[in-house]
């Protein structure tokens, strides 16, 4: 459901930010706005952008190799952070310094109807837009708020056109404000100042897209329900008397690693152990179909263990037993 729904909106911005860079680069043409020409390229730099999410999504559909035993499915979130990179340079910073000349060279906005009408135009296009990323979110959001499931959300196509839409519209309210105040004053350097703001918007949106993108790139754990779900599913309550310890790992927004150490009973046999175990693999993945691996170790639950807590040396990330001075 996810990755359907991140394509119908990421083509649905595709087609609107096509027709807004092409309009607004004529305004520009005609105009001589420094608030078109930054938006503009914003609208470019978010139609590559869709495509990068496109070329993502494709290529993680690519079946496993001996290279790569787990997959492609990370390459959805390679290229959601090449998203970011593209909106701060392309976008953020190429805004910046186009608002800072102008405001340094002022010049009047000439024929102010272009600007004008293209970015109510833009307006309803992006509007059109952020809908149908709102609508396909709303399918996977559940209870959540919007920033919980931008936080929280594996998938990053969803996200990504979310913010990409509340950006342009909120520099389309600034770009609509500097050539208004321009017309207003007869002074051009609010055009500038639009375009600068625009820029420091636009920055801001792709910083925050690179962290969660970066956090999905490191690999995140699964969610807390689908925890819960694995734990209920593993334990049979005979054979299989509890969870010892677990970890879970995103291979990508719908492939989920689990590998857990299970307790079972001293005096269950092989066969009996071997049995339990296909049995709680089928459980978990009918509770959690996104699933994908799955390794059960069975141990002997002692509470004299359990009580030692975690071994620091055995979790990935912890201590260097070779450090100086270990």
């Amino acid at each position: 459901m996810s990755a359907s729904g991140g394509t119908r909106a990421i083509v649905a911005a595709l087609g609107a930010n096509l027709a807004i860079a092409a309009s607004k680069f004529v305004a520009f043409a005609f105009s001589g706005s420094s608030s078109m020409l930054a938006e503009g390229v914003h609208s470019l730099a978010d139609s590559g952008n869709q495509f990068l999410l496109l070329i993502g999504g494709k290529k993680a559909e690519r079946e496993a190799t001996p290279q790569h035993p787990f997959g492609f499915g990370r390459e959805r979130y390679i290229y959601a952070f090449l998203v970011s990179i593209v909106l701060f340079t392309v976008g953020g910073m190429f805004a910046i310094y186009e608002g800072y000349e102008k405001i340094r060279h002022p010049h009047e906005i000439e024929h102010w109807y272009w600007p004008v009408g293209v970015l109510v135009f833009a307006t309803l296009a992006e509007g059109f837009s952020f809908r149908t990323a709102i609508k396909e979110s709303n399918e996977l959001r559940g209870k959540l708020s919007w920033a919980q499931f931008i936080r929280r959300a594996k998938a990053p196509e969803l996200p990504v056109v979310l913010l990409e839409d509340f950006g342009a519209l909120i520099g389309l309210v600034l770009a609509l404000g500097g050539v208004g105040l321009a017309l207003l004053t007869g002074d051009g350097v609010w055009d500038g100042i639009g375009t600068v703001c625009i820029g420091v918007l636009l920055v801001l949106i792709a910083l925050v897209l690179a962290a969660e993108t970066k956090s999905l790139l490191l690999g995140e754990a699964a969610g807390v329900e689908e925890v819960k779900k694995i734990e209920a599913a593993i334990v049979d309550g005979d054979t299989v008397t509890g969870v010892i310890h677990m970890r879970t790992l995103h291979l990508g927004p719908e492939e989920l690693l689990i590998a857990a150490k299970i307790a079972v009973q001293h005096d269950d046999t092989a066969a009996q152990v071997a049995k339990a175990i296909n049995a709680a693999e089928a459980r978990i993945r009918a509770a959690v179909p996104i699933a994908r691996v799955i390794y059960l170790e069975p141990d002997i639950y002692s509470e004299t263990e359990a009580a030692k807590g975690p071994d620091p040396e055995a979790t990935p990330g912890g201590p260097n037993p070779h450090a100086v001075g270990h």
